[in-house]
Formats: structure tokens, C-alpha cells, sequence
């Protein structure tokens, strides 16, 4: 019952203030002219300046709505009865497998926004309005709605570029330099959220290079400029009238705006768009490994500085990284001359290197610097880092529990031919299986699992519960135990310390 409570707040509030305006309005007579101070100046050039940008940026501004085909399912092959994940959720139930082996995934929309930034055409919006559509539409801010005739897209990135034909040269927006944007400017989020029309909301840049987890490369502007469903693909821009971000995300609790939403800095987009126009894919350069941020238990483990390096946390076979030479382990310190202070930057720098041509590459490795000449490559198309997980342990009791679980609330077991296939792992895996993680202990802090392997205490190989338990029996929490654990495909760092 607050709710109600709480709109009737807000309308008193409302008409408190009209009672208060007409007061002010007797009181004033028509010749009378306020005196206007310094703030007051500062706000009316401010709101001319948001009035200037939206009459330049608006007319570049476009609605767009995506539409799928039916699609009729009639095969089992089409349908993951035997995979893991759909057996733990459903069950083996033939009743459920009739009802989905003829079924029809009826026709979808989807709505979205995004802006013109070529004169020929050329729109520019995110992957995931367009993703998996059949047709676009796009609606022009003067009301025209134009079939898309083409579109591209790079999933990794969420770029995508859409292409329409008009008879006349359309409005364009230009792109800024996303790089010059600080934390504190004033920008303004343009777009059609929940298709009510295209709408211009202000508000500042709050933060730079964010990283949520949504996209696999992400270096995100934060902004507190209202952005809500449908305002995906839309531009964010400057006082200048230049984009300088992709308006893409925002963290919510309620569905709608709560005041933190994410942006796809126009550099990188850019750099995306461009290929896209010319090839209709991203051609990308890549090393092949699997990098991890590195937190202050693990700078310390490895003698890092803050604001210096990213760790390998798993090298690819048959990939740049692995035919140079790296190792799970290395932290990055250079890549062709650039100081590398996180995994984002580096990232970056890759990606955008030439294919083909040897870089070199200052590591740490063993509390040495070393450097490492690496060929990069072109990415593959299927090429992710994604890492699986598998929740399975080993079955029975163990006949034995090592020192490891008093002290570190984890249990280990061989890892036998039959685990090591239950689990999917790699041909040739070593290491120990863990059984069990007590709630509550170092091992369970430090996101532990049944079903990982540890592959390695510090920089030591271990292929037995004896080995590990000689390896950690003489080893502190209190300066911290580094672990490198296989879950899945994927390797990781993890530190063991203290419970806080």
C-alpha cells in the first residue's frame, strides 16, 4: 500500500507548486524584471546548448524494428534432449519431448534505435538489434519508413551497420573522439525507449573503460544520462554534436532506468563500422590465450604493481600464443613498445595489429622479464574464449581425507580416466579432482567448485593427493596460496587466504 501513499505524495507536490506559481504570478506585475544573477546565466547557456545539439543530432536519429520468421521444428536432431544442462532442468519425460519435437517458434519483433552517420545510408547501431532478424525497418525522424536493404554485424564487439536508400542525401551525425571524453562531461542519450518516439535525455559521463560481462570485448563509457529498453543502438553525444558512444546497456533492478547505463565508445565502434562497410565482416588479429584482471591477492602473488599487467590464465593450442611460447602465468607487461595496465588495453592493441606481422612482447615470468616475439593471426570465425562449467564431482567416499580440507575446506581424489571423460577434459589432463568445498572455508571464498582440478600449487605440477597435500603442507593462508585450476576447457589463477 506505499505506492499509493507514495503517488499522492508526488501530486500534492505538484499542485502545492501550481498554488505556488500563480502566488508568484500575482505578485509580479508585467513590468517588473528579475535581476539575473550568474547561475542563472549558466543554466540558460546550458540549456541552449542542449537545445542546439538536439536540433542537429535529432533529425539523424532512426527508429528501427526487426522482424523473424516462423520457424517450424520437426527433427530430433534439433533438439538437445541428451545434453547435460537440458537433462538437469527437464528430466527424461516423453511427454516434454513430443510436445517440443513438433513445434513452431512463432515470429518475433524487436525494436531498437539508431543513427545515420553517412549521407548514402549508412546506420549505425548494436548487434543485438539486428541479430537473427529476417527484416528491418527503419523510421526516419520525419516519419518515412525505409526496408533495410542490408546489414552486417559483429557479435563480439555488438556493432552492426545497416543499410537503407532514399532519393535524397540523408541527415548524418559525425562521429567524435570517444578518447578525448572525460569522466564529468556533459552528454546527452538520444534514441526511442520503450517506442514511445525518439527521446533526448542529458546527464554526464560518470565513468570510463567499465566492463560488465555482457559482450566479449567491452571498454564501456558509463553515463547517468537516462537510457532505457529501446534506447539499445542510439547515439550518446557530446555539446559538440559528435558521438562519442553506442548506447548498449544498463544495470537495473527494476527493468527501466536506475540511473547507470553503458555506452560502446565511437573509437572502437568506428574501427568495427569500417570494416563492416567495406567487407561486411571484421577481420581481427588475436594471440589465443585467456587473460584474467589481476586482483590484489594476485598482484601480490606475482610481485605486480598496481596498474601494470594482464595474466595468462590459459594458453590455446594451436594458436599464436602457444607456437611463441607463452605460459600460463605470464603477465603482460608491453606489447610493441605500449605499456599494458589491464587485460582491456591489451585487448585493444592486439585486435587492431596487423595480421601477419611478429610483435614483441615483454612478460614476467618466475619474477623475470622476458621477452617473447609472437606472429600474430587472424582470428578464427568460431574462435571464443568462453570458458564451460561442469558441476559434476566423483562419486563414493574417499578412502582418505588429506590435510588439505582441515586446512583449506576442500577435499581432493585422483582424477581418474573415467572423471576425466565424465568432466570432458582435455586428453592429457593432470591434477586433482576436487570432491567437496565446505561451505564457508578459504576454498569456497575463493570460488572453488566441485568438479575443478587443481592443476598446480604456485608453479608446481601436482598429479596425486599426496603431491598436493606435500606441496600446501607447509604453506600459510595468511600470505596467500596460489592455485591454478582447470574447469571445464578452461585454466584460471585462483589465491586461497584467510575467510574474511
Amino acid at each position: 500500500m506505499r505506492e499509493p501513499q507514495r503517488s499522492s505524495f508526488w501530486v500534492l507536490t505538484a499542485v502545492a507548486g501550481v498554488c505556488l506559481g500563480a502566488a508568484a504570478v500575482a505578485l509580479s506585475q508585467p513590468g517588473d524584471k528579475q535581476p539575473q544573477t550568474r547561475e542563472m546565466a549558466t543554466a540558460e547557456n546550458l540549456s541552449v546548448a542542449f537545445r542546439d545539439v538536439a536540433k542537429r543530432v535529432l533529425p539523424a536519429v532512426v527508429s528501427i524494428e526487426t522482424r523473424t520468421k516462423a520457424v517450424e521444428v520437426s527433427t530430433n536432431e534439433e533438439l538437445p534432449f541428451d545434453d547435460e544442462l537440458f537433462q538437469q532442468f527437464f528430466g527424461n519425460r516423453p511427454e516434454l519431448r513430443e510436445m517440443l519435437r513438433n513445434r513452431r517458434i512463432p515470429p518475433r519483433e524487436g525494436k531498437g534505435s539508431g543513427f545515420i552517420i553517412d549521407a548514402s545510408g549508412i546506420v549505425l547501431t548494436n548487434s543485438h538489434v539486428v541479430e537473427d532478424a529476417d527484416r528491418i525497418v527503419v523510421r526516419l525522424h520525419d516519419g518515412r519508413e525505409i526496408e533495410a536493404r542490408s546489414w552486417a554485424s559483429d557479435a563480439r564487439s555488438d556493432v552492426a551497420i545497416v543499410r537503407i536508400e532514399a532519393e535524397h542525401p540523408l541527415p548524418a551525425v559525425p562521429l567524435g573522439n570517444s578518447d578525448r571524453s572525460e569522466i564529468g562531461d556533459w552528454v546527452l542519450a538520444l534514441g526511442n525507449p520503450f517506442d514511445i518516439g525518439v527521446t533526448v535525455t542529458a546527464g554526464i559521463i560518470s565513468a570510463k573503460g567499465r566492463a560488465t560481462g555482457i559482450n566479449e570485448r567491452e571498454n564501456y563509457l558509463q553515463t547517468d544520462a537516462a537510457i532505457n529498453p529501446g534506447n539499445s543502438g542510439g547515439p550518446l553525444v557530446n555539446l559538440a554534436g559528435e558521438v562519442v558512444g553506442i548506447n548498449t546497456a544498463i544495470s537495473t533492478r527494476s527493468g527501466g532506468y536506475d540511473g547507470v547505463g553503458f555506452a560502446i565508445p565511437v573509437n572502437m565502434a568506428r574501427w568495427v563500422a569500417e570494416q563492416l562497410v567495406e567487407e561486411g565482416r571484421v577481420r581481427r588479429a588475436y594471440l589465443g590465450v585467456a587473460l584474467q584482471e589481476l586482483t590484489t591477492e594476485l598482484r601480490r602473488q606475482f610481485d605486480i604493481p598496481p596498474g601494470k599487467g594482464a595474466l595468462v590464465g590459459q594458453v590455446f593450442p594451436d594458436t599464436p600464443a602457444s607456437r611463441a611460447g607463452f605460459h600460463e602465468g605470464d603477465v603482460i607487461l608491453e606489447f610493441d613498445g605500449h605499456d599494458i595496465p589491464n587485460r582491456t588495453a591489451l585487448q585493444e592493441l592486439v585486435e587492431v595489429s596487423d595480421v601477419g606481422r611478429q610483435y614483441a612482447v615483454i612478460v614476467q615470468r618466475g619474477g623475470e622479464r622476458v621477452t617473447v616475439n609472437v606472429t600474430l593471426e587472424e582470428m578464427p570465425g568460431d574462435f571464443t574464449p568462453a570458458l564451460r562449467r561442469s558441476q559434476r564431482g566423483g562419486n563414493g567416499e574417499s578412502a582418505r581425507e588429506p590435510d588439505g580440507v582441515e586446512k583449506f575446506g576442500l577435499e581432493v581424489t585422483e582424477l581418474s580416466d573415467e572423471i576425466r571423460e565424465s568432466l570432458r577434459l582435455p586428453d592429457g589432463t593432470s591434477g586433482v579432482l576436487i570432491r567437496r568445498v565446505a561451505p564457508g572455508s578459504p576454498a569456497s571464498q575463493a570460488g572453488l567448485q566441485p568438479g575443478d582440478v587443481i592443476v598446480q600449487v604456485r608453479t608446481t605440477p601436482v598429479g596425486s593427493p599426496e603431491e598436493f597435500e606435500e606441496q600446501t603442507k607447509d604453506l600459510s593462508l595468511d600470505d596467500g596460496i596460489l592455485l591454478l585450476i582447470r574447469r571445464g576447457t578452461g585454466t584460471l589463477f585462483v589465491v586461497l587466504k584467510p575467510v574474511e
